[in-house]
């Protein structure tokens, strides 16, 4: 079993900052790529940031220069931190891992976490 487990979101005003957080844990054997995807209302969800085991990462345009995203291998951590935040980021936030398993043979897939509400209002 894996589990993606999200902390952070909230509330926060125009040009505030918030900080999400994702655990992973489990029969993980390796985590390739992590990232956080947003799904706001009426929108279509859309890739925020990712990074792979090479720390190498990869920014919607939206959040470039905002958004900072970083891993802990050791922990099988990921954290977004977001600065100058905008309402237009109001949007449940999904954390996501490439992990591969180890029960008898190898498999490997995307798991999600639950979600987490960010609101960027004033």
């Amino acid at each position: 079993q894996v589990q993606l487990v999200e902390s952070g979101g909230g509330l926060a005003q125009p040009g505030g900052s918030l900080r999400l957080s994702c655990a992973a844990s489990g029969s993980i054997f390796s985590i390739n790529v992590m990232g956080w995807y947003r799904q706001a209302p009426g929108k279509q969800g859309e890739l925020v940031a990712r990074i792979s085991r090479d720390d190498s990462t990869n920014y919607a345009d939206s959040v470039k220069g905002r958004f900072t995203l970083s891993r802990d291998s050791a922990k099988n951590t990921v954290d977004l931190q977001m600065n100058s935040l905008k309402p237009e980021d109001t949007a449940v936030y999904y954390c996501n891992a490439d992990i591969t398993v180890y029960s008898g043979g190898y498999s490997s897939r995307r798991y999600w976490g639950q979600g987490t509400q960010v609101t960027v209002s004033s």
